[in-house]
């Protein structure tokens, strides 16, 4: 596509998502850029004259589908999370409009001092709470966490990362090596109990609304990728978390607090094996995306965080159950390669 036909593309698109919330009742609202990550979706919010405000979620359908935001929205809200309620739908475009949570994310709640402990174990809450409800309503209308999507996502570490973004060459022997690898360690993973797992809950998808009683005062957002899978998975993603240092002693109780709800959890070594499983899949995984969001997207605003995924990552391989990944790691990884890929990768 060349650049006036992209930028008509752009007008275009522009013109459908004005049409949309008009016809929503929102004619005379102001429209302003609200946020964007590490997909196609992009978000926008609307603020009127007579004091209401809106987001609209922009998700071209020929890269994303936002049905599965509206179907995991309404279990999460039946189950009595603070989701944002859904004003209005154009599936077939791509476009969602929600209520306004505000802007305190967790991040910037944070940022501002808020009480770190508090925050997390508002969090944890919520994830014991999650699994506490089992899988009824969800089992089958939302897809399981395999072995092969599991799989398939941890291999962007080699295609993504390795390859161009540090350039380090990996034949395919050596990749398929990798994988055999996490085949041998997967089976540990699925020492925890299956519940919904929302994949991305990590601290910028989360809100803090303090006018809300309980759990609910933790707001979720980015919950349209949710699964059936291992309940160690959400938790790994809160708490070894690459956008941010969390302080030991706050994971170290919200550990604690997450085993004292949990008390059907008999085997906590195997459940922490698990953990460790995910978290270290979750990083290699990470690695990979944000090798490919500098080397294919030129967005380099994520290279920032390798270093503290490579932390992570080491620090999770050093559970016996991940020793085939840590022996291919050793073996085909050297240190000097364990680094933040430059901007655009190796080849730019």
């Amino acid at each position: 596509m060349d650049q006036m036909s992209e930028m008509n593309a752009v007008d275009a698109r522009e013109a459908k998502r004005r049409a949309f919330w008009q016809r929503a009742g929102w004619e005379g609202a102001v429209e302003g850029p609200l946020a964007a990550d590490a997909s196609f979706r992009r978000y926008f919010r609307l603020k009127h004259a007579d004091g209401r405000a809106a987001v609209v979620m922009d998700a071209p359908p020929e890269k994303e589908d936002v049905r599965p935001f509206v179907s995991v929205g309404e279990i999460l809200s039946g189950f009595g999370y603070s989701v944002p309620r859904l004003l209005a739908a154009d599936d077939a475009d791509g476009f969602l409009l929600l209520e306004d949570l505000g802007d305190t994310t967790y991040t910037r709640a944070l940022a501002a001092g808020q009480d770190e402990h508090a925050l997390y174990s508002l969090a944890t809450d919520l994830l014991t709470d999650l699994a506490r409800r089992g899988l009824d309503g969800v089992a089958g209308n939302v897809p399981a966490y395999s072995d092969e999507k599991l799989l398939q996502e941890v291999m962007l570490f080699v295609d993504w990362y390795l390859r161009p973004g540090v350039g380090l060459e990996v034949d395919d022997s050596a990749r398929e090596a990798f994988a055999d690898a996490w085949r041998a360690c997967l089976p540990a993973a699925r020492s925890a109990p299956e519940v919904l797992v929302l994949r991305d809950y990590h601290v910028d998808n989360m809100m803090l609304l303090p006018d809300r009683p309980g759990i609910a005062a933790c707001g979720l957002l980015d919950f349209q990728d949710a699964v059936v899978g291992p309940a160690s998975y959400d938790l790994v993603s809160l708490l070894q978390d690459c956008r941010r240092d969390i302080s030991g002693p706050v994971v170290k109780s919200a550990m604690e607090r997450y085993f004292a709800a949990m008390p059907e959890i008999v085997n906590q070594q195997a459940f922490l094996s698990s953990y460790r499983v995910l978290g270290a899949q979750r990083h290699f995984k990470v690695l990979g995306i944000f090798g490919r969001q500098t080397v294919l997207y030129g967005n380099h605003g994520y290279l920032v965080h390798m270093p503290r995924l490579w932390r992570l990552t080491l620090e999770n391989l050093s559970d016996e159950a991940l020793a085939p990944v840590r022996e291919w790691i050793e073996k085909h990884v050297p240190e000097s390669h364990r680094v933040t890929p430059p901007p655009g990768g190796y080849a730019a």
